[in-house]
């Protein structure tokens, strides 16, 4: 369950301010009318905007994608993607001691459209390179050392 931003609860605060003075106007209860509007535009908030807009459950899963271009960034990954589904985040992998990507990244998608995106992307042409794309897989944990 997602927490209301604050711009959720202030466009909740002034519909239901709205909401009851036009109850009163058309005889109904202002104070039904305006908690009903409040809590009404609240509640997509609660669940995510993927309920909202009736697209999926809240799933997602994360995609392997291989052979990028070293030129390529996160938005364009992003941009191809898209369309495709609902991407939640990229992530393009750099070397940790010259800061270069290394040429593979992640992506996570709603799980509705992973499978989609997979079909479509994998040995697709991006940049002058063939992807390759699949669900990634878990990574194990480290041992810690003690």
């Amino acid at each position: 369950m997602k927490v209301p931003q604050g711009i959720t609860i202030v466009v909740a605060l002034i519909l239901a301010v709205i909401g009851f003075f036009i109850a009163g106007a058309v005889e109904l209860s202002p104070a039904l009318i305006a908690v009903l509007l409040f809590a009404s535009a609240l509640i997509p908030s609660f669940f995510g905007s993927s309920v909202a807009n009736g697209e999926d459950n809240g799933e997602v899963k994360t995609l392997y994608v291989g052979n990028l271009p070293y030129r390529a960034n996160e938005g364009a990954v992003r941009a191809l993607f898209s369309d495709y589904g609902n991407v939640h985040s990229v992530r393009l992998m750099k070397d940790k001691h010259t800061g270069k990507r290394r040429g593979f990244g992640f992506v996570e998608m709603s799980a509705s459209d992973a499978e989609h995106a997979i079909s479509k992307l994998n040995d697709s042409e991006f940049q002058q390179r063939t992807l390759k794309v699949r669900e990634a897989k878990e990574r194990p944990d480290k041992p810690t050392e003690e």
